[in-house]
């Protein structure tokens, strides 16, 4: 029995595919373990519900169903992916050229059947989507000029949606990423340089283990280091940040980069 969840932000649109799973039935037993109607709903529904087939919309208000998708590769337990579009040639080249699969509105009854077996296979095959998903997502992402505008991070059994606008900077520890706002600290498991390379235009490296806001830099201030008498070292520059207390070291390296990037 395969679980599946259904998302789309039209009650219509859901409930015609439901119709159409019901028609299938025969041919491959599915479970429809619940409906989602936008893009963050999907994610939450997907973390709690653990289905093994999202059937996923594209053009929804409050995330594109592409983004949604990379949040979904990234669960714990990553559900496969079957888009539901009516999206121009354009995108489904993006699809085709990266292995993805989707449903052309209005869905047919036999095409739906094949991205059912398609998927069953897969699972069979214990070829369970994860990074090399998501890899090909973000190709799909940017062939069609479609970002992140989140970041979709679990904590204690919630969902928690950052806004890319709302971070401050990102910085590495251990196995973790911290990404701060004005208002807390979360952690993620995406590498900096991962976030680096997606979010380039946006943030500035400060040094090998931070990026910060370029719009969040306020100035920068030279500090000395205490020595081992706890007298003044060596001096060096600490980036200020709007809206944080915060202080980040800027490396040597990175110096001549960031500099002429204070805002008033």
């Amino acid at each position: 029995m395969m679980r599946i969840l259904i998302v789309d932000d039209e009650p219509p649109a859901r409930a015609r595919l439901r119709q159409r799973l019901g028609d299938c039935a025969a041919e491959v037993a599915v479970d429809v373990v619940g409906e989602a109607d936008g893009g963050a709903a999907a994610v939450e529904a997907a973390a709690r519900l653990q289905p093994d087939l999202v059937l996923l919309d594209i053009a929804m208000p409050d995330m594109s169903g592409i983004e949604a998708a990379r949040h979904l590769a990234r669960l714990s337990v990553p559900p496969a992916v079957v888009f539901v579009t009516a999206f121009d040639d354009h995108a489904i080249e993006a699809f085709e050229v990266q292995a993805i699969d989707y449903l052309l509105k209005p869905v047919r009854a036999e095409r739906l059947v094949a991205a059912l077996a398609r998927v069953r296979r897969r699972t069979a095959e214990a070829a369970a989507p994860g990074p090399a998903a998501d890899a090909r997502l973000a190709s799909a992402a940017r062939a069609l000029g479609v970002v992140r505008t989140r970041l979709a991070i679990a904590e204690r059994g919630r969902m928690h949606f950052v806004p890319i606008a709302d971070i401050v900077y990102l910085r590495a520890e251990l196995k973790y990423v911290t990404v701060r706002t004005p208002a807390r600290e979360y952690c993620t498991e995406e590498s900096l340089a991962s976030l680096e390379s997606e979010f380039g235009a946006q943030f500035v490296r400060v040094h090998r283990s931070a990026l910060v806001a370029r719009a969040r830099i306020a100035g920068f201030e030279r500090v000395r280091s205490a020595d081992a008498a706890g007298e003044g070292g060596e001096a060096y520059w600490q980036v200020v940040l709007h809206g944080v207390s915060d202080r980040l070291p800027v490396s040597r390296r990175q110096w001549p980069t960031v500099k002429g990037l204070a805002r008033s």
